[in-house]
Protein backbone atom coordinates (compact mmCIF):
# COMPACT_ATOMS: atom_id res chain seq x y z
CA UNK A 1 0.00 0.00 0.00
CA UNK A 2 3.13 2.21 -0.22
CA UNK A 3 2.58 4.76 -2.76
CA UNK A 4 4.33 5.72 -5.97
CA UNK A 5 6.80 2.76 -5.32
CA UNK A 6 7.56 3.65 -1.69
CA UNK A 7 9.72 6.79 -3.20
CA UNK A 8 11.45 8.76 -0.93
CA UNK A 9 9.58 6.42 1.96
CA UNK A 10 11.94 5.26 4.79
CA UNK A 11 10.88 1.78 5.25
CA UNK A 12 12.26 -0.26 8.20
CA UNK A 13 12.56 -4.40 8.40
CA UNK A 14 12.80 -5.73 11.45
CA UNK A 15 14.00 -8.94 12.30
CA UNK A 16 15.59 -9.66 8.40
CA UNK A 17 17.02 -12.45 8.80
CA UNK A 18 18.85 -13.30 5.44
CA UNK A 19 17.19 -10.64 3.96
CA UNK A 20 13.87 -12.42 2.42
CA UNK A 21 11.45 -9.80 3.88
CA UNK A 22 13.84 -7.31 2.76
CA UNK A 23 13.71 -8.74 -0.73
CA UNK A 24 10.19 -8.83 -0.71
CA UNK A 25 9.59 -5.28 0.74
CA UNK A 26 11.57 -3.90 -2.58
CA UNK A 27 9.43 -5.80 -4.48
CA UNK A 28 6.57 -4.14 -3.00
CA UNK A 29 7.82 -0.71 -3.20
CA UNK A 30 11.57 -0.71 -4.99
CA UNK A 31 12.00 2.65 -4.60
CA UNK A 32 11.93 2.76 -0.92
CA UNK A 33 14.58 3.52 1.78
CA UNK A 34 15.03 0.40 3.71
CA UNK A 35 17.16 -0.33 7.01
CA UNK A 36 17.32 -4.06 7.79
CA UNK A 37 17.96 -4.80 11.21
CA UNK A 38 18.66 -8.43 12.98
CA UNK A 39 20.16 -9.59 16.27
CA UNK A 40 21.62 -12.92 14.52
CA UNK A 41 24.62 -11.47 13.27
CA UNK A 42 25.20 -14.49 11.07
CA UNK A 43 22.15 -14.24 9.34
CA UNK A 44 22.42 -10.65 9.04
CA UNK A 45 26.28 -11.08 7.23
CA UNK A 46 24.30 -13.11 5.00
CA UNK A 47 21.76 -10.72 4.03
CA UNK A 48 24.52 -8.02 3.90
CA UNK A 49 26.32 -10.10 1.02
CA UNK A 50 23.79 -10.23 -1.31
CA UNK A 51 23.36 -7.69 -3.92
CA UNK A 52 20.91 -4.85 -2.65
CA UNK A 53 20.17 -1.74 -4.48
CA UNK A 54 21.83 1.97 -3.37
CA UNK A 55 19.31 2.73 0.06
CA UNK A 56 19.51 -0.56 1.84
CA UNK A 57 21.35 -0.78 4.78
CA UNK A 58 22.08 -2.85 7.66
CA UNK A 59 21.93 -2.93 11.36
CA UNK A 60 22.84 -5.51 13.71
CA UNK A 61 20.62 -5.06 17.00
CA UNK A 62 18.34 -6.88 19.19
CA UNK A 63 14.92 -4.79 18.59
CA UNK A 64 15.21 -3.63 22.29
CA UNK A 65 18.59 -1.66 21.60
CA UNK A 66 17.19 0.45 18.74
CA UNK A 67 15.58 3.25 20.93
CA UNK A 68 19.34 4.96 21.09
CA UNK A 69 20.06 3.58 17.84
CA UNK A 70 17.47 5.30 15.30
CA UNK A 71 16.38 8.44 15.50
CA UNK A 72 12.48 8.83 16.55
CA UNK A 73 9.90 9.29 13.94
CA UNK A 74 11.89 8.64 10.99
CA UNK A 75 10.40 5.50 9.23
CA UNK A 76 7.03 6.06 7.18
CA UNK A 77 6.84 2.01 7.51
CA UNK A 78 7.67 -0.69 9.44
CA UNK A 79 7.62 -4.31 9.02
CA UNK A 80 7.95 -7.19 11.02
CA UNK A 81 8.03 -10.96 9.86
CA UNK A 82 7.59 -13.49 12.81
CA UNK A 83 9.53 -11.54 15.25
CA UNK A 84 7.11 -10.15 17.75
CA UNK A 85 6.13 -13.97 19.67
CA UNK A 86 10.11 -14.10 20.03
CA UNK A 87 10.46 -11.27 21.92
CA UNK A 88 10.63 -11.48 25.48
CA UNK A 89 8.66 -8.14 26.35
CA UNK A 90 6.18 -7.36 22.99
CA UNK A 91 4.94 -4.62 24.29
CA UNK A 92 7.81 -2.76 25.19
CA UNK A 93 8.55 -3.40 21.80
CA UNK A 94 5.54 -2.09 19.85
CA UNK A 95 5.96 1.06 21.94
CA UNK A 96 9.45 1.56 20.31
CA UNK A 97 8.62 0.51 17.10
CA UNK A 98 5.29 3.42 17.43
CA UNK A 99 7.94 5.71 18.68
CA UNK A 100 10.45 5.57 15.31
CA UNK A 101 7.33 5.41 13.27
CA UNK A 102 6.52 8.75 11.28
CA UNK A 103 3.27 10.42 12.21
CA UNK A 104 0.99 8.60 10.17
CA UNK A 105 3.10 5.76 9.77
CA UNK A 106 2.35 2.20 9.00
CA UNK A 107 2.98 -1.06 10.81
CA UNK A 108 2.73 -4.49 9.13
CA UNK A 109 3.07 -7.83 11.06
CA UNK A 110 3.20 -11.15 9.79
CA UNK A 111 3.35 -13.79 12.25
CA UNK A 112 2.36 -17.11 13.66
CA UNK A 113 -1.09 -16.27 15.81
CA UNK A 114 -3.61 -18.93 16.03
CA UNK A 115 -7.15 -17.79 15.05
CA UNK A 116 -8.71 -18.46 18.42
CA UNK A 117 -10.92 -21.77 17.53
CA UNK A 118 -9.56 -24.88 19.13
CA UNK A 119 -9.47 -26.41 15.28
CA UNK A 120 -6.69 -23.75 14.48
CA UNK A 121 -4.76 -25.11 17.84
CA UNK A 122 -5.69 -28.55 16.27
CA UNK A 123 -4.43 -28.10 13.16
CA UNK A 124 -1.18 -26.57 13.81
CA UNK A 125 -0.66 -29.30 16.18
CA UNK A 126 -1.09 -31.92 13.93
CA UNK A 127 1.43 -30.16 11.19
CA UNK A 128 3.71 -29.76 13.66
CA UNK A 129 3.59 -33.61 14.99
CA UNK A 130 3.63 -34.51 11.59
CA UNK A 131 5.63 -33.03 9.18
CA UNK A 132 7.50 -29.57 10.91
CA UNK A 133 9.02 -31.56 13.49
CA UNK A 134 10.10 -34.71 11.99
CA UNK A 135 11.71 -32.48 9.22
CA UNK A 136 13.31 -30.34 11.67
CA UNK A 137 14.66 -33.66 13.44
CA UNK A 138 16.36 -34.98 10.04
CA UNK A 139 17.84 -31.32 9.33
CA UNK A 140 19.07 -31.25 12.47
CA UNK A 141 17.19 -28.44 14.14
CA UNK A 142 14.84 -30.31 16.62
CA UNK A 143 15.08 -27.67 19.18
CA UNK A 144 14.38 -25.15 17.12
CA UNK A 145 11.13 -26.45 15.65
CA UNK A 146 10.27 -27.49 19.10
CA UNK A 147 10.99 -23.61 19.76
CA UNK A 148 8.49 -22.92 17.20
CA UNK A 149 5.58 -25.11 17.89
CA UNK A 150 5.50 -24.22 21.47
CA UNK A 151 6.12 -20.05 20.67
CA UNK A 152 2.86 -20.09 18.49
CA UNK A 153 0.56 -22.03 21.18
CA UNK A 154 1.75 -19.86 23.84
CA UNK A 155 1.61 -16.82 21.92
CA UNK A 156 -1.22 -14.44 21.30
CA UNK A 157 -4.06 -15.49 19.45
CA UNK A 158 -4.97 -13.22 16.51
CA UNK A 159 -7.74 -11.19 18.20
CA UNK A 160 -4.82 -10.71 21.24
CA UNK A 161 -2.30 -9.56 19.28
CA UNK A 162 -4.73 -6.78 17.64
CA UNK A 163 -5.55 -6.32 20.79
CA UNK A 164 -1.66 -5.54 21.78
CA UNK A 165 -1.10 -3.35 18.70
CA UNK A 166 -4.26 -1.12 19.84
CA UNK A 167 -3.22 -0.80 23.33
CA UNK A 168 0.09 0.60 21.89
CA UNK A 169 -1.47 2.86 20.06
CA UNK A 170 -1.88 1.85 16.62
CA UNK A 171 -5.37 2.64 14.62
CA UNK A 172 -6.94 1.20 12.22
CA UNK A 173 -5.77 -2.09 13.00
CA UNK A 174 -6.61 -5.05 10.49
CA UNK A 175 -6.10 -8.71 10.78
CA UNK A 176 -5.70 -10.48 7.79
CA UNK A 177 -5.55 -14.35 7.76
CA UNK A 178 -3.18 -16.01 4.86
CA UNK A 179 -4.94 -18.56 2.94
CA UNK A 180 -5.06 -22.33 2.26
CA UNK A 181 -3.80 -24.49 5.63
CA UNK A 182 -2.30 -21.45 7.24
CA UNK A 183 -5.95 -20.40 7.42
CA UNK A 184 -6.60 -19.43 11.21
CA UNK A 185 -2.34 -19.73 11.93
CA UNK A 186 -1.04 -17.38 9.83
CA UNK A 187 -2.05 -13.28 9.55
CA UNK A 188 -0.80 -10.30 8.56
CA UNK A 189 -1.69 -7.38 10.89
CA UNK A 190 -1.58 -3.79 9.82
CA UNK A 191 -1.86 -0.19 11.56
CA UNK A 192 -1.27 3.40 11.91
CA UNK A 193 0.44 6.05 13.87
CA UNK A 194 -1.82 9.06 14.86
CA UNK A 195 -1.22 11.50 12.61
CA UNK A 196 -0.43 14.33 15.24
CA UNK A 197 3.36 15.92 15.25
Amino acid sequence: GLPDGGRGLRVLDLGCGTGASTAALLAAAPYARVTAVDASAGMLERAAAKSWPEGVGFVHAPVEELAGRLNPRSYDAVFAGYLFRNLTDPDKALDLVRGLLAPGGRLAVHEYTLGGSPVHRAVWNAVCAAIIQPAGRLAGDAGLYRHLRRSVVEFDTAPAFAGRLRRAGFTDVRVLPLPGWQTGITHTFTGRTGEEA
